[in-house]
């Protein structure tokens, strides 16, 4: 044998690229060399090579987490004829918030969130109509918080129960328990009564998603509120203070004042981190005209009980982040709205092999959602470096299933996703930030064209005159592609999903200008823009 290991050297070559020993093959399948086998068997693979066809797991595909993603992909995957189960468990807030099957999106953010944006419109449209000659009482209208919360709160039920029985019609098996992993190919579920089964199963997908983040300070936890408990609060927040600049408090703060309370946002840098600055700071100037008072870099350091009630009364102590300065003041309601935390350190990633990054625990996966471990996935705000965004998570999980069990393979897109963000003026975006496309391209690749207007709405009732703003950005190396589109102005939303089609089919500013105009609406200030911010032209509108 010694004598023919050169033979077998090259024979072993040809066959799998290795000539070296240990040559590991199971089942006919060739797994590698010793490192190759170890991680093979930290993987599971290795256990379902060593059974082959035979081995048996109670399920095809287990979901961890009933959110907007996990739900979809789980459907799907039923709908291939998968037998899928669901695990969901909302862990209560410290304020002993929960809520039903459905995830953030629909319980306690983007559903509650726009509804109590609509509120505050409809306030803003009392005052629009006297104008337009409706002869309402002169008396001030007041908004009652309970009315509202309960209509909210009670059409969120009706979705929870929805999503009930739409798993169970697709044949989803649906459990409200907390998921572990405990082996690569198996989970312990607890449930409320802290009864444990274990489950076990052939691919998982991981859609745990994320919760707020607190400030770890005195009294965070004991006094102040996060999104999670404003949609339910069962009494009006009164005198309120934000703590945060991200889009949930500049959405949250806005639509409070839009309902007539008291509010400050707390800022530490700037508003709406991530997002094209420009739009994000008029965007606050907007709130800032309109009631809603800013607290430039400060952060809080201790949140006291000064009385307890519904509201109660908060003592807050903020220090400045340019200096020694303390402030305080009183507030009825302190909600933190900070950023938030992927919910992944507590389910047992580490058992199965998973990597997680150790900073914030966002799971890195491949352009296919599959994580380092072969029949581990992840979608949804969880992933590293990924949108946070519901339809994102919707659109990946559906792929993932088509993927896995149809044989298809179209992967999630994750470049120009138009969002929303629901400020009191609303701003919509798709592509890069002015500052982002500066950095990739340079200035003078760049040609960006910018207008204000004045939605015909507003022209009536003589409120917010050139103050809702327009911007493109331009590639000039590549036949002028538009690839930042920005609005602030009103049903931001609808203008920008039409126009995000046109960013995926590779929108040019010549073909925006070819396009022509809804008359009159704002969306059509897109196929007018002649102006750009290099020739300083002037870019208020003077008529229709």
């Amino acid at each position: 044998l010694s004598q023919d290991g050169s033979n077998y050297q090259e024979l072993l070559l040809e066959m799998t690229g290795q000539k070296t020993v240990p040559n590991v093959f199971i089942n006919k399948t060739h797994v590698g060399g010793c490192d190759k086998t170890m991680k093979a068997h930290k993987d599971g693979v290795l256990q379902q090579l060593l059974c082959g066809e035979n081995e048996v797991y109670d399920y095809d595909l287990i979901v961890i987490g009933g959110g907007s993603g996990g739900l979809a992909c789980s459907k799907e995957a039923a709908l291939l004829g998968k037998k899928v189960m669901v695990l969901d468990y909302v862990v209560p807030t410290p304020k002993g918030n929960t809520w039903g099957l459905g995830g953030t999106c629909v319980n306690v953010g983007c559903i509650p969130k726009k509804l109590m944006h609509q509120t505050a419109l409809l306030g803003t449209s009392i005052q629009d109509a006297r104008k337009f000659g409706w002869e309402l009482p002169e008396e001030t209208v007041k908004h009652n918080w309970e009315t509202m919360k309960t209509a909210v709160n009670n059409y969120i039920g009706s979705l929870n129960w929805g999503y009930r029985v739409a798993l169970r019609d697709k044949n989803v098996n649906y459990v409200n328990s907390y998921a572990e992993f405990i082996e690569s190919h198996k989970i312990k579920a607890t449930n409320k009564r802290g009864k444990e089964t274990f489950h076990t199963a052939a691919k998982f997908i991981l859609a745990t998603g994320e919760r707020p983040r607190y400030l770890g300070i005195t009294g965070d936890k004991e006094y102040c509120i996060t999104s999670d408990d404003l949609f339910s609060l069962p009494h009006c927040p009164g005198k309120t203070l934000v703590i945060g600049a991200s889009y949930v408090a500049l959405e949250c703060g806005g639509f409070l004042a839009g309902l007539g309370l008291d509010v400050t946002v707390m800022v530490r840098s700037i508003l709406l981190r991530g997002f094209d600055q420009d739009m994000a700071n008029r965007a606050g100037k907007h709130m800032e005209e309109h009631g809603v008072k800013f607290l430039r870099k400060y952060v809080p350091i201790k949140v006291e009980e000064l009385e307890a009630g519904t509201p109660g009364r908060l003592k807050v102590t903020a220090k400045s982040t340019e200096g020694d300065e303390t402030i305080e003041g009183e507030y009825n309601t302190v909600l933190i709205a900070v950023g938030r935390d992927a919910c992944t350190g507590k389910i047992g990633l580490d058992q199965a092999g998973v990597k997680v990054n150790p900073k914030n625990g966002k799971i890195p996966v491949n352009d296919e959602e599959q994580t380092n471990v072969p029949h581990i996935y992840a979608i949804g705000d969880i992933l590293e470096g990924k949108w946070e965004l519901t339809p994102v998570a919707i659109q990946a999980g559906k792929l993932l299933a088509r993927r896995l069990y149809a044989g298809a393979s179209l992967k999630c897109d994750y470049v120009n996703v138009p969002t929303t963000v629901f400020t009191p003026l609303e701003y919509g975006a798709c592509g890069l930030s002015e500052e982002k496309a500066m950095e990739l391209y340079g200035q003078d690749n760049l040609e960006v064209y910018h207008s204000l207007f004045w939605p015909l709405e507003f022209t009536v009732p003589n409120r917010d005159n050139n103050k809702c703003y327009s911007k493109i950005i331009c590639n000039k190396l590549d036949n002028g592609r538009v690839i930042g589109f920005h609005y602030l102005g009103p049903n931001a939303g609808e203008v920008m999903q039409g126009y995000g089609v046109a960013m995926k089919c590779g929108l040019t500013k010549e073909q925006l200008d070819n396009t022509i105009g809804i008359h009159p609406t704002c969306a059509e200030i897109f196929t007018t823009m002649e102006v750009t911010k290099s020739s300083g032209g002037d870019i208020t509108q003077t008529g229709c």
